[in-house]
């Protein structure tokens, strides 16, 4: 591995990142061409159905991309079944790329290995793993969906520094800084979908939309076992997508009346007459890569107790709410016993702003027995 390698990975990684929100469900990728130390072509996958970034990149090189080395945080593409772009590791070819050096495999069955075999079998060198785990963590939620084809769910809650989401009236605007709001719209572009209780609809009304930054409107989803939902809701409103997730308890009346209002009408089954997560799900992985839940406490334990949350972001303000009656951040019958709670790996924790955010894996199998929402 060369000295430059991984400062060279480092600025592809930063390329990548420009594309959050708008590849979906297609990785996020930078690409950088280097001729004798010196960048000569840089790019990055900008858009679903745009060109990917290597062709990007070695189209701003030009000849200098002869003999030179091309950075990649993810394994090219080849040819499958289906494939609606030229595949990057021919493109590579013509161009007369000698070394190239990736990040990461691609996950993708129809590629995993076989675009680096490629090269290696047509003479180029090839380099693995610079900077792993800092591509694998950036494509989290493809590496994810296109194994599981489930979304990547990201359980974000803002709190008080006492573990509180609303005041014993039950006021929850605002207990976070406009930093943390900010950056919760830019997470909101960022994945696919936005997933929220009935009683946040009833108590917030909230748009659930991206506003005040650039980026794609998200799915909305509802989680609405009876139908309670009024029908003058914002999450209800034009400008984005919306799917009412319910059982067989909402009356059909009811139903009619938010497919007038443009909303989808999932019913899905469930125990207790409550939706099953696991179903809705399923359902959603056809739609999105990724789905961000945003509360309410209930919902918050319905997904952490069955092992469904795959990534926790939760906003610490600096503020003290107290109460026996305040809304807890995360609800439920919780577990009995400390020792079998659920653990959450990898903390990274960094200032917004005054507030605290806090993010962090949940360790897989551990989670108590839980419910349905």
């Amino acid at each position: 591995m060369g000295e430059g390698d991984e400062g060279f990975m480092r600025r592809a990684l930063e390329l990548a990142r420009k594309g959050w929100g708008w590849t979906r469900p297609n990785p996020l990728v930078g690409a950088v061409v280097v001729k004798d130390g010196e960048v000569v072509g840089e790019g990055y996958h900008a858009c679903y159905g745009g060109p990917h970034a290597e062709a990007v990149a070695l189209h701003e090189a030009g000849d200098r991309a002869r003999g030179a080395d091309l950075y990649l945080n993810l394994e090219p593409c080849v040819d499958f079944p289906g494939k609606k772009t030229f595949p990057c590791t021919d493109a590579i070819l013509r161009a007369g790329i000698r070394r190239v050096i990736v990040a990461t495999r691609d996950p993708n069955p129809c590629v995993d290995g076989r675009g680096l075999a490629r090269l290696r079998e047509a003479g180029v060198e090839v380099v693995e793993g610079v900077l792993a785990d800092e591509a694998r963590v950036l494509n989290e939620v493809f590496f994810h969906w296109i194994r599981a084809r489930t979304p990547f769910v990201v359980l974000k809650l803002g709190m008080s520094l006492d573990g509180k989401i609303a005041s014993r009236t039950r006021r929850s605007r605002w207990i976070t800084g406009e930093g943390s709001r900010r950056l919760v719209h830019l997470f909101r572009a960022r994945y696919g979908g936005i997933l929220v209780g009935v009683g946040t609809v009833l108590a917030d009304d909230p748009s659930l939309t991206v506003r005040g930054v650039e980026g794609p409107q998200p799915l909305r989803v509802v989680l609405d076992s009876e139908g309670r939902i009024p029908l003058g809701a914002k999450v209800l409103s034009p400008g984005a997508r919306t799917v009412v997730a319910t059982t067989e308890r909402m009356p059909s009346e009811t139903e009619a009346q938010l497919c007038a209002k443009g909303a989808e009408v999932w019913r899905l089954p469930g125990e207790g007459g409550r939706v099953d997560l696991r179903e809705l799900l399923g359902r959603l992985g056809e739609e999105t890569d990724s789905l961000l839940v945003e509360g309410g406490s209930e919902v918050a334990w319905s997904f952490l107790s069955q092992g469904l949350v795959h990534k926790v972001a939760f906003f610490y303000a600096p503020v003290v709410l107290g109460g026996r009656e305040a809304v807890p951040a995360v609800g439920g019958d919780g577990v009995e016993d400390p020792a079998a709670g659920i653990r959450v790996r990898d903390l990274q924790i960094e200032r917004v702003g005054e507030d605290l955010l806090v993010t962090g894996y949940p360790v897989p199998g551990v989670p108590s027995p839980g419910d349905v929402a």
